[in-house]
């Protein structure tokens, strides 16, 4: 009986379990043995592994996080890449892997197909950057967080007339921060693919503040470059970069140039818990249905990808090589609310 080995490893995201739930209940139906890796890379580089069926998915289409775990553990950053995870995957049996990830997973598992292993990756991001495909699970959940945020803080800010920040995650691409800020009316959005000139916003806000409205909604993605450069908030204790704390830089910016006072909101991790919307379980289900399928059919060193409405697979490489930008046509739709420089 062939034997796959799950994975779900980096970041968590809502839709994980129910892209899980997909994997499980394909390949059980085709008779094949599911071994599910727990905390991620972790799991096959220490040997923690548990057996999945049918049984075992059942009910978690709903639930946030994923019932493997995770971790920022690597094979490649913090092991020497297949032989960190050999004996895992001899004992265990495993004959081939599907990999629910980002892009630095996906990178990983690209390379242990390039080591011999079968490996198909399904693209996991809220942050919706990962090429070769159209969109991936856990966006659309993030997005209505962060609106239903701007929502609330609207409201406050008008009592007090002030400016409100909001910082969402974003680390390469605007995604997050551009959908959520046109959702939720926001007067400003400030994203990575554009430059943003901070005393443009500033005069934007007076100019609006002359015209009677007393508050402002700004909208931050994490990774936009400040006068401070990108801020950071430290090394994690994997030794990768935490950003954090670009909303902050921005508001004081503006209570300085405008003379209005502003406080900041940096959602963080708010975003990505909790229970996936309808669209990212149903999206999250047909991912992991068709990544069975493709290893049913043997294949490697791809990833599950959408294209428009239609699943379809890619060669994994392409997802990671560039981050993948807000699309153009966001801005050319939408260019008022975009700062620019």
């Amino acid at each position: 009986m062939p034997t796959v080995g799950l994975v779900t490893a980096g970041g968590d995201c809502p839709g994980t379990n129910a892209a899980i739930r997909g994997v499980v209940a394909r390949l059980d139906a085709a008779g094949w043995k599911v071994i599910g890796v727990e905390k991620g890379w972790k799991g096959l580089m220490e040997g923690k592994t548990r057996p999945l069926t049918r049984d075992s998915v059942r009910g978690i289409i709903g639930r946030g996080g994923t019932i493997l775990g995770s971790s920022r553990l690597d094979p490649y950053v913090h092991g020497n890449g297949y032989e960190s995870i050999r004996p895992t995957v001899e004992a265990a049996g495993i004959d081939s892997l599907v990999v629910i990830g980002g892009d630095g997973s996906l990178r990983s598992a690209a390379k242990l197909a390039e080591e011999g292993l079968k490996v198909v990756g399904i693209p996991k991001t809220i942050d919706n950057d990962i090429g070769g495909t159209d969109v991936t699970f856990g966006f659309h959940t993030a997005v209505q967080v962060v609106t239903d945020a701007i929502d609330r803080l609207t409201t406050t800010a008008e009592a007090h007339d002030r400016i409100m920040v909001v910082e969402t995650m974003g680390r390469t691409a605007g995604w997050i921060a551009a959908y959520a800020g046109i959702a939720g009316g926001a007067e400003i959005i400030v994203v990575p693919e554009i430059p943003y000139d901070i005393e443009e916003i500033a005069e934007r806000i007076r100019a609006r503040h002359d015209a009677g409205r007393t508050y402002s909604l700004v909208v931050v993605a994490e990774g936009i470059p400040t006068e401070r450069g990108f801020v950071t908030s430290g090394i994690d204790a994997f030794g990768f970069e935490r950003l954090g704390g670009a909303g902050e830089v921005v508001a004081k910016e503006l209570e300085r140039l405008t003379g209005y006072e502003a406080r900041t909101v940096t959602l963080g991790h708010l975003q990505r818990g909790g229970s996936p919307t309808a669209f990212d379980r149903v999206l999250a289900t047909r991912m992991g249905l068709h990544a069975a399928e493709l290893t049913l059919q043997g294949k490697s060193s791809v990833m599950v990808a959408v294209r428009g409405t239609r699943m379809t697979d890619v060669d994994i490489l392409e997802a990671c090589n560039e981050p993948r930008p807000l699309e153009p046509e966001v801005f050319a739709e939408a260019a008022w609310f975009f700062a620019r420089a």
